[in-house]
């Protein structure tokens, strides 16, 4: 029986280690049915050898708690803080820092319009609100549109394939 007790510890630990998720032990027999209890031969063992085994699995299951607690420390400290880009930069509406001179490089945002928010404000399927200085007479609900970048970190309205001439920005 004395070989047969390490690997019937080990067992033991791999069964009750999910148990110590609770604030205290329950106990090895409140673990395991009946015929589990009979089978692994601890019925044989003295209520001073169970509870040897149970401050072995206490003790064990304290030190990976506060090796979880140590990692989990370690990795909050390493978080880097991110700087919030400033606003009314093309970084701060998520578009990405470009310099005037390669405004032709920006791809074109292609979206649909679902809804107006002001008569100057429309919001696009992904999320996006654009906004014009000037009055936007066509009616954009439902219509595939497209936002060409222009210079000065300008951008402007395209419906229907067709130049409207009006320069918008990204408000949200």
């Amino acid at each position: 029986m004395k070989t047969r007790t390490p690997v019937l510890i080990a067992a033991l630990l791999l069964v009750v280690a999910p148990a110590f998720a609770q604030a205290t032990f329950p106990g090895l027999k409140s673990l395991l049915t009946e015929a589990e209890w009979k089978r692994a031969g601890l019925d044989r063992l003295t209520p001073d050898q169970l509870g040897v085994i149970d401050a072995a699995l206490i003790k064990r299951e304290a030190g990976l708690t506060a090796q979880h607690q140590a990692a989990l420390t370690a990795a909050t400290q390493t978080v880097t803080t991110v700087e919030k880009p400033a606003p009314g930069t093309p970084a701060g509406f998520g578009l990405a820092d470009k310099d005037d001179s390669n405004w032709q490089s920006i791809p074109p945002l292609k979206a649909k319009v679902v809804k107006w928010e002001t008569p100057n404000r429309f919001r696009l399927d992904n999320g996006q609100a654009w906004e014009s200085d000037e009055t936007i007479v066509y009616d954009l609900v439902g219509v595939e549109i497209e936002i060409q970048a222009r210079p000065h970190g300008r951008f402007n309205l395209i419906v229907n394939g067709q130049n409207t001439a009006l320069r918008v920005m990204r408000v949200r």
